[in-house]
């Protein structure tokens, strides 16, 4: 497999290949009713517990984007029997074997693929499987979850350099017994041991030192698991879990859509003192990134949610003035740190150490690429304070993050010109955003 191979972006991304995008947007303030695809973190969960599991799935509404389709084609590198059509995704299960019984599979930059597969991999009782990721990716810490896998009884080895990808996982199956994790560094960890912990051959108890960065994906993934079948006690505070011994079985599973693709509209809304709805997102959800029209209210925004829809109206002017902890939602930093630029007054971001260890170091490519645009900001080692300013139109480079790609776009309402450079990064996540922008009205220049 060649590294243009490993690097390549799925099918579903339209703008792979074009330098960058200029943005205009509209004349009038940004109003709305729209639905945002399939929630990331919910569908890479449940392709890797449709794929343990026995008999057949059919997972509808997954998100069509880069994550999704190296975690799908993921699963057919291993043998599984998968198909794909429009929204909708119909997995055959291995029932925690894995046909292929060798194989090198590709977890590209998806951080809950490349922490949720291997365990998967070591709970098989048999095969030997090389897991590779994208060059970010693979400086992105994983001997954590090499430890505690270790510590159950697997085998696994360093293929290159010892606490990176690339990895070598050989099938020999889960001990069990208890192990403890730490909950500073990502969540992703303790959610990847759970994941496979049901295939163990004795009950599993994770314990998380040090208190977890963000509790509230660790719930969606006991919440799907118990969809899926498993037999999960947990401490109130997360900090103890035990898992017993079973088998998921295959599911017909409607996903939930992506509170933190939601975001960035809610965020367009405040920003241009418009309205936008999100009919498709609302209180009924676990994810922790819908807190975000509540930071959006101290800036001024009147906001609405019910349990399937959430309505933000922007002020006339946004407020700043405040510090806030996003360590819940540390997602929603970029997207913080853009909206304050156009604030009244200062906003500091505190408690999100942990995403200088993302796609990007998300803290000092704010902090670089706001500073390119003529705007104060001070960097701190857990976050960063923005003052507010007039941006002046330039070229961005986004650090192949999509997260930062979007964030910064926003900017594009003080700053008409704009350029997102590498727009083809948001695929990771959200291939479709630039189609949505057009749809509220900006003018999406490819160039």
């Amino acid at each position: 497999m060649s590294e243009a191979d490993l690097e390549a972006r799925s099918p579903w991304s339209a703008y792979t290949g074009v330098a960058a995008v200029r943005l205009v947007p509209p004349a009038e303030p940004v109003r709305a009713e729209l639905a945002v695809p399939g929630s990331k973190s919910v569908t890479n969960r449940a392709i890797v517990l449709a794929g343990l599991a026995e008999g057949t799935s059919e997972l509808s509404g997954i998100l069509r984007s880069d994550d999704a389709w190296w975690a799908l084609a993921a699963l057919r590198t291993l043998g599984l029997d998968v198909e794909v059509a429009g929204g909708t995704a119909r997995i055959g299960g291995g029932g925690g074997r894995w046909p292929a019984g060798e194989a090198e599979v590709y977890v590209g930059a998806a951080g809950t693929l490349g922490r949720f597969l291997p365990p998967a991999l070591a709970a098989a009782p048999e095969g030997r499987f090389w897991v590779r990721a994208s060059r970010r990716m693979s400086q992105r810490p994983i001997a954590p979850l090499v430890e505690a896998l270790r510590a159950l009884g697997a085998r696994v080895d360093y293929a290159d350099v010892e606490g990176r990808f690339p990895l070598v996982v050989h099938g020999a199956g889960l001990a069990g017994g208890e192990v403890t994790l730490p909950g500073n560094v990502s969540s992703q960890f303790t959610s990847g041991v759970l994941l496979a912990a049901p295939y163990a051959r004795r009950p599993v108890t994770v314990r998380v030192a040090g208190g977890m960065v963000q509790p509230a994906y660790v719930r969606i993934t006991l919440a799907m698991m118990r969809v899926f079948g498993a037999e999960v006690e947990a401490a109130d505070d997360l900090s103890a879990i035990r898992v017993a011994p079973g088998r998921y079985r295959g599911r017909t599973l409607a996903l939930e859509a992506d509170a933190s693709s939601a975001a960035y509209f809610f965020a367009l809304a405040a920003a241009s003192g418009g309205e936008v709805t999100v009919s498709n997102i609302g209180s009924a959800t676990l994810q922790p990134d819908l807190g975000f029209v509540y930071v959006l209210e101290r800036m001024g925004a009147r906001v609405e949610v019910g349990p399937t829809h959430t309505t933000v109206r922007g002020p006339e002017k946004l407020r700043g003035g405040f510090e806030v902890s996003l360590k819940a939602m540390s997602d929603q930093t970029p997207t913080l740190a853009a909206l304050a630029a156009l604030a009244d007054a200062p906003v500091t971001i505190t408690e999100v150490a942990h995403v200088r260890h993302h796609e990007s170091d998300r803290i000092a490519a704010m902090a670089s690429e706001l500073g390119r645009l003529g705007l104060r900001v001070e960097e701190r080692p857990d976050g960063l304070t923005v003052w507010p300013g007039r941006p002046r139109p330039a070229r961005l480079d986004p650090h192949d993050d999509h997260r930062i790609a979007m964030s910064l776009a926003l900017l594009s309402l003080a700053a008409p010109g704009l350029e997102i450079a590498n727009p083809g990064t948001t695929s990771k996540t959200f291939p479709s955003y630039w189609d949505y922008l057009e749809r509220l009205g900006f003018h999406v220049e490819a160039l």
